[in-house]
């Protein structure tokens, strides 16, 4: 698909996708799956992950709860679980469901039951795992010798471009020791690991590939860009575009007038203007064609 087909996709059904959920259900999760279903099915039919329409390789990160585990999916024809001489081959998955399996971000959506072979697996969306930026992963896949892709690394050979979703911390500076009781561990820690497992992949990509382009991580390193690591040359190229929606980070895009906490949470359809607003800001601000010179 194209960019501005997925966009218009977004565009034209995104507030009815986010159906909400009964009452009786929302102890489990916000929003109805059968709707979001329904379109993802009219858009991609009956094709798989190994459908030949895919013109590109194509990585999907997702939990499988059934296995405790990370389970990033691709259509590479070399995969070892994309061997057509097995009966459980991943390349047969159906692609809706893989996508819909990734949108399955837990309170939001319910988790969604793929069948491979004579298994039926559990999954959820893969931000609840060390890979909720799958940039760095995408650089192992691509590179290491078990997942057969074997592409050569180096800073003219490889170019990895993270696009984030936008952050948004949260800092308490008047947080109190007696204040972190179990509701606000409940609620804090899901999205303290997710955060925490973004910036370290971030981080992991400034210190093995040479940063072009990336907002601070933190005061100590800073952008990290020129900078040396373990490995020098480095092995891939690497920009990270993002913007922190805060007062302070819309401010620096010159959005003063959005509210926050508009542009904060998943389930913004009401402000798409907004978020697109956001996105054309990155854009203009952040993203330059000298970052894409040599490739």
């Amino acid at each position: 698909m194209r960019v501005d087909r997925i966009r218009e996709f977004y565009l034209q059904n995104g507030k009815e996708m986010f159906d909400k959920a009964s009452l009786l259900k929302q102890y489990r999760y916000k929003f109805r799956d059968k709707k979001l279903s329904k379109r993802l099915q009219e858009q991609f039919k009956a094709e798989t992950l190994g459908s030949d329409r895919l013109r590109t390789l194509l990585l999907l990160v997702m939990r499988n709860a059934s296995t405790d585990s990370p389970w990033p999916v691709s259509n590479n024809p070399r995969a070892k679980y994309n061997s057509r001489l097995s009966k459980d081959c991943n390349l047969d998955l159906p692609l809706w469901q893989l996508l819909r399996a990734s949108t399955a971000a837990p309170t939001y959506f319910p988790p969604e039951a793929v069948r491979l072979g004579e298994k039926e697996f559990i999954f959820v969306d893969g931000g609840m795992t060390m890979y909720n930026n799958p940039a760095f992963q995408a650089f192992l896949m691509s590179t290491v010798e078990p997942f057969n892709l074997n592409w050569p690394a180096g800073e003219g050979e490889l170019l990895v471009v993270s696009i984030g979703t936008g952050t948004s911390p949260h800092a308490n500076a008047d947080l109190k020791p007696g204040e972190m009781n179990l509701l606000y561990n409940a609620s804090s820690i899901p999205s303290a690991l997710m955060f925490a497992a973004l910036n370290e992949q971030d981080f992991l990509c400034r210190v093995f590939g040479k940063c072009l382009a990336g907002e601070p991580l933190d005061q100590e390193v800073g952008d990290m860009v020129g900078t040396k690591g373990p490995v020098q040359p480095k092995l891939f190229s690497y920009l990270r575009y993002n913007a922190e929606l805060t007062r302070e980070g819309l401010a620096s895009l010159g959005l003063n007038d959005i509210d926050p906490e508009n542009v904060q949470q998943l389930d913004s359809v009401e402000y798409i203007l907004d978020l697109q607003r956001v996105g054309r800001a990155v854009a203009a601000k952040k993203v330059t064609v000298e970052h894409f010179q040599g490739f």
